[in-house]
């Protein structure tokens, strides 16, 4: 891989434009845009810091004022960052100061500004459109989707969660938002083409809802319970309950983590009992049950990263994985349930591009990652454990190429990232696993989240305050 310079960040807002043309970088209170190709800027802002008219009212009822230090200080940095579904326009919120401002790409000089009311600010983005923009107030009190084109607002009231209580339809033409009204938790859908105009509003059978997740295929629906009550709902866009889930087993505790397989074939649940429930889409019941073991048992293939392999490549260039003869025993953390916030579930389900494969990760094992084969269509179905890639640190992130089928990038906090692959061609023509460990060539950094390029050929490695891009080298085909 080559890999670029060092550049400034904060708050890991690095963002790749959806044609993987530019990048996307916030520094405290300036936006900077550079090509991909060749890092250079393109385009600088440097955000206003002032407040909202309302939040400066609110703050003269303090007892300090607020001096020009403050004005410059933290909160004035910009919290949220996105780029446009055509990657015209560019959006920076700055959440402590209910501000969000519009960016265009190719007219440096039009801008555009959003002050939220005494309600505040807690997120903004973009809708998939690419000319409503999203904004969550504080305490859960509405949601406003201001429109670029007309220059009119909507209001929805009351949204349940700010980060995992609505979705999309794939195609962008609904809206789906949980709600709370009269202390029931209900769920509103709501028509994109007409201005956001209200079409079903129906109470939701969760007691307390965790999140919900909607098929690839737009229907139906997957809302569950949690933390303390593991029930999965599914239902269709009428509000009627298609089928719901329970395990026969009590696990404790509630729903971890749910993803869909790319085709809505299956939708795959984790708990906190260190288990994954994969349901099928013509009864909802459990096809399969996959469970974490100590134990990996012959004919799983293992990786394990060599000991002291930074110190032996000086942090440069690449080392293959070791592979470990099966049986083997990974040791697993014990965690005690009685404990708020216990080390154990799934923390990680992702599904490959394909759906043949799915990444989990659980906290019971911190430094492995399990890769699951899921047979295709013309296969016999039989889900099974196929790869653990063991490290020496704890893994933070892992995430799958969007593009290609079986290309995963993973981070554990060092001055490395690892890449699993089985792609590569044998001597046979077929097609075999390759695991290697890749030294970033950088003083004083340390991977700790990773991100993908829409095209798949590069990777965005974040550090607490800086960030670097990685790419693979293009073979010379002369």
């Amino acid at each position: 891989m080559d890999f670029t310079e060092i550049y400034k960040q904060s708050a890991s807002l690095v963002v790749f434009s959806p044609g993987a043309h530019f990048l996307l970088t916030s520094v405290q209170d300036r936006i900077i845009v550079r090509r991909a190709d060749n890092f250079q800027i393109t385009r600088t802002w440097l955000l206003d810091a002032s407040r909202s008219p309302t939040h400066a009212s609110l703050t003269t009822f303090k007892a300090k004022p607020i001096s020009s230090k403050a004005t410059s200080g933290q909160d004035a940095w910009i919290s949220h960052v996105g780029w446009s579904c055509d990657s015209e326009y560019i959006l920076a919120a700055c959440a402590k100061r209910g501000v969000v401002h519009l960016l265009k790409l190719r007219d440096e000089e039009w801008n555009g500004r959003i002050d939220a009311g005494a309600e505040g600010l807690v997120k903004a983005e973009w809708a998939p459109d690419g000319r409503t923009i999203l904004c969550f107030s504080e305490w859960g009190l509405r949601v406003t989707l201001w429109s670029l084109i007309t220059g009119a607002a909507t209001y929805i009231q009351y949204p349940v969660h700010p980060d995992r209580g609505y979705t999309f339809r794939a195609d962008g033409r609904y809206f789906l938002l949980a709600e709370r009204h009269k202390s029931r938790d209900t769920l509103g859908v709501y028509d994109v083409a007409d201005s956001y105009k209200l079409v079903r509003h129906f109470p939701l059978p969760t007691s307390s809802l965790s999140s919900l997740s909607l098929s690839p295929i737009g229907d139906p629906l997957a809302v569950w319970d949690g933390p303390l009550e593991y029930k999965l709902y599914l239902l269709n866009l009428a509000g009627s309950t298609v089928a719901s889930f329970c395990p026969d087993h009590d696990p404790g505790l509630g729903i971890r983590n749910v993803s869909w397989h790319p085709s809505g074939m299956f939708l795959a649940v984790g708990g906190w009992d260190d288990r994954i429930h994969i349901l099928d889409n013509l009864s909802w019941s459990p096809v399969v049950t996959l469970e974490l073991s100590s134990r990996l048992h012959p004919g799983i293939t293992i990786w394990r990263e060599p000991s002291k392999w930074l110190e032996t490549t000086e942090g440069r260039g690449f080392l293959s994985y070791e592979r470990v003869e099966s049986p083997h025993t990974i040791s697993l953390t014990r965690s005690d349930p009685t404990k708020p916030n216990p080390k154990s579930g799934v923390v990680q389900l992702e599904w490959n591009t394909t759906g043949n494969l799915l990444c989990a990760r659980f906290e019971n094992a911190p430094t492995a990652i399990h890769i699951f084969d899921f047979p295709t269509s013309a296969e016999k179905f039989t889900p099974k454990l196929r790869t653990v890639l063991l490290h020496s640190q704890s893994v933070l992130c892992a995430r799958w190429n969007p593009v290609r089928k079986g290309s995963l990038a993973v981070c554990c906090g060092g001055q490395s990232i690892f890449t699993w692959s089985d792609e590569w061609l044998g001597e046979g023509g077929e097609e075999e696993e390759m695991a290697e460990c890749i030294g970033v060539p950088a003083k004083n950094f340390e991977t700790k989240e990773l991100k993908w390029a829409p095209d798949g050929k590069g990777l965005i490695l974040l550090d607490k305050d800086q960030f670097c891009c990685a790419f693979e080298v293009q073979e010379d085909e002369s």
